[in-house]
């Protein structure tokens, strides 16, 4: 039993309908099941106002139901835009307001709810339908509309179509040679793009999805024993969540008989980390992949093998997935193809500068810097802009400076990514102007942590608050980050 996208419906209901679908935090679904109750959230949610093409947001972390809810989205052909519990209600009611949202579907407690006029979460349930506002995005057929960190302080939502999620599916089933039925390992969060290989690979090749919670990620026993027990055939997460895996000897093909594929994206994949899978899992297939939430997940990809390590101590990001180009323009990666997305919701601002045509289709400047060698291998070499990667997710540092901004009297701040010596950023630091010598942070400042979770997911969080006379600039007049980060080297070395 599968899902198909393209008929938009559950097919081939006689095969395996008592397999597992889903093995949730809470409760878990065979794929019968699965079925019936997305059917079953489908016909709640067009009583709520729903409808095609009407966006509708989910919010849970590893519930079953949050899977549901996203399989009743497709069916009913409403786009669906998680968010996982992970961002505070002042990000979730910035995001409500883009997308002119009165509702929203809370998948820990099952049922749908309305939000108060000030955008937050209302206990209201079971609203008449007649007193919500369903209103139709002005782009049709959307598969879901994912929110990343935005310059400007509001996060920037991204439309990707049904058309760029077949695309995804049919280039997995084509070239990952990931076997029938395969069970997932999901570990991101659903408001993470990474996340979107699981539920659209589940769905499409009837295989079944592990949601591993935060709770359960912490314990690695507990999380290996889990993915035992499923027989999980597909690793899929960020290259430094594997690495922190290393650790636990049972991470290794004796206590994990069944994996033969290591999925990665949303980080660089250091050679060093390959060569310890290729030795704690010598039979599995290492697939190193790129691409920005921009298009549909990743555009690019490689198996990494022992010739690979061999001839690039700095892995590639490979070549361009099938039906797709990626281009150098002026130094910068280039994708076009039909998994690009339709462009940032309500912001033809920045759709005029990062979308554009290319051989007649969809085109997106990712901002990365790129390089192509004389074998036709991609690499990617960091960004243009004052965009980073922590964990994978994805953060704007001028998103956190209007955070920080935004705290009782500082003049101006600066978010300072700390990198180690491969380029890859270890954690953010941030510092605030101060107007004197001292260091040490004014009193008002002291729940600073507590202001900016109100504001910013917990990725985003600097991990120190640090004060200065003045923030140094550059030639340009820019904040110099680099400086910053450099002084803070410099103090802690005095240390």
């Amino acid at each position: 039993m599968r899902f198909d996208l393209a008929e938009n419906r559950f097919v081939e209901t006689d095969v395996a309908a008592d397999a597992w679908a889903v093995i949730g935090a809470d409760r878990s679904l065979r794929w019968s099941e699965l079925a019936a109750e997305a059917d079953a959230w489908c016909e709640s949610a067009r009583a709520h106002g729903f409808a095609a093409d009407v966006p509708v947001i989910l919010r849970g972390h590893k519930e079953a139901s949050f899977f549901v809810a996203m399989a009743g989205a497709l069916l009913l052909g409403a786009p669906f835009v998680p968010l996982d519990t992970i961002y505070p209600d002042e990000r979730m009611r910035r995001i409500a307001d883009e997308l002119g949202a009165t509702m929203y579907y809370d998948a820990s407690a099952e049922r749908f709810a309305a939000f108060r006029t000030n955008g937050e979460a209302a206990a209201k349930v079971g609203v008449p339908p007649e007193s919500t506002t369903a209103t139709p995005l002005r782009e049709t057929g959307l598969a879901y509309v994912l929110f990343t960190s935005g310059t400007t302080g509001t996060p920037k939502g991204v439309q990707i179509g049904r058309e760029s999620v077949q695309a995804l599916v049919d280039w997995m089933s084509a070239d990952f040679a990931l076997g029938t039925a395969p069970v997932f390992l999901n570990q991101a969060p659903f408001s993470f793009d990474l996340s979107m290989y699981e539920v659209f690979g589940t769905l499409a090749l009837g295989g079944t999805i592990v949601l591993a919670s935060r709770t359960l990620c912490s314990q690695g026993a507990a999380l290996l024993d889990t993915l035992a027990t499923h027989q999980v055939t597909t690793w899929v997460s960020t290259p430094s969540f594997a690495q922190q895996q290393l650790l636990n000897p049972q991470f290794s093909e004796q206590g994990l008989k069944s994996l033969r594929t290591f999925l990665f994206c949303g980080e660089v994949l250091p050679a060093a980390l390959s060569r310890q899978l290729r030795q704690r899992f010598p039979a599995a297939r290492i697939i190193n992949t790129y691409g920005p939430t921009e298009a549909t997940v990743a555009t690019t990809w490689i198996v990494v093998d022992d010739a690979v390590l061999a001839e690039h101590p700095r892995l590639p990001i490979g070549r361009a997935k099938r039906d797709s180009q990626v281009f150098i323009d002026d130094g910068e990666l280039c994708i076009a193809g039909p998994h690009v997305m339709r462009g940032y919701l309500n912001r033809d601002d920045l759709n005029a500068t990062r979308m554009f045509t290319h051989d007649g289709r969809r085109a997106f400047r990712t901002g990365d810097l790129g390089s192509v060698d004389a074998q036709g291998l991609l690499f990617c070499h960091g960004r243009i802009d004052d965009q980073v990667k922590v964990g994978g997710y994805r953060i704007e540092l001028l998103e956190i400076d209007a955070a920080l901004r935004a705290l009782p009297g500082v003049p101006a701040a600066a978010a300072v990514p700390l990198r180690r010596p491969d380029g890859s950023v270890a954690r953010i630091v941030a510092f605030v102007e101060t107007g004197d010598d001292a260091t040490h942070l004014p009193a008002h400042l002291h729940d600073w942590k507590a202001r900016l979770a109100a504001r910013l997911p917990s990725y985003m969080i600097p991990s120190e608050l640090l004060g200065c006379r003045v923030l140094p600039v550059s030639v340009n007049f820019k904040i110099d980050r680099t400086q910053l980060a450099q002084d803070y080297r410099d103090a802690h070395l005095k240390s």
